[in-house]
């Protein structure tokens, strides 16, 4: 049985749950250009619109419609039963992992839940709206909470702890990823130069895919479920 393993989710993952995948065909993120809405410049230019861009995203994950598919609940399980270490990285801002009852998540790309003050740096949760006049519960400031989400220009967090893991893993799996975003794009080769076994579960094959070992092709909702079943049973 493995004893380490590293999984990093995508927007597939979240799909199923019927949250939008970061861009459509259309070039789009929810009707909005990413570029108005997920970039310090666009937060400087009109803060208004992200706000209420992230507020509409937020109410989503709070309004008791979207919740964790068979995929979320399975690596759960996975982490709870397995006799070893494992790390969830995700790409995903949603709270479905730990709904799921995953504890040992990583956000690499921010929280959708949080919000950062730009006069303290402190971060806090936030289920409501956040607007302009929103006070940061640490320092009192007002105005300058924005979202605890990496935009473009920005370094994901956490990369010290995910290099530190993908470097001692002996599985690294990825879900719902598209492979074309880095640095997420590259674990899969770091994990396989220190000798990991690498699996894709995906839709469709990624960028990347063949740089994994091993790929098992559908939902997310079908495919992990059957995986975790056998790492557990290995």
């Amino acid at each position: 049985m493995a004893r380490s393993i590293v999984i990093l989710t995508g927007a597939g993952m979240s799909a199923e749950s019927g949250i939008a995948t970061f861009r459509d065909s259309d070039g789009l993120w929810e009707n909005h250009r990413p570029e108005d809405v997920a970039t310090p410049e666009a937060f400087a230019a009109d803060p208004d619109l992200v706000h209420r861009f992230y507020n509409a995203r937020r109410r989503q994950l709070t309004d008791g419609v979207v919740a964790p598919n068979a995929a979320h609940v399975a690596l759960a399980r996975l982490e709870h039963e397995l006799d070893g270490d494992l790390l969830l990285v995700t790409q995903n801002i949603d709270d479905l992992h730990e709904r799921a009852g995953s504890a040992n998540v990583l956000h690499m790309h921010g929280e959708l839940l949080r919000s950062r003050c730009r006069a303290c740096d402190s971060v806090s949760e936030f289920r409501g709206d956040v607007d302009a006049s929103t006070r940061c519960p640490v320092c009192g400031t007002e105005g300058e909470m924005r979202p605890h989400v990496v935009w473009f220009g920005e370094i994901p967090l956490g990369m010290d702890q995910i290099f530190t893991a993908l470097e001692r893993c002996d599985v690294f799996a990825a879900v719902g990823t598209s492979g074309n975003v880095y640095p997420a794009a590259g674990f899969v080769q770091m994990a396989r130069a220190a000798g990991a076994h690498t699996v894709e579960l995906n839709l469709e094959p990624s960028w990347v895919n063949t740089d994994f070992e091993e790929t098992r092709l559908g939902p997310a909702g079908t495919v992990v479920p059957q995986w975790v079943d056998e790492v557990l049973g290995a």
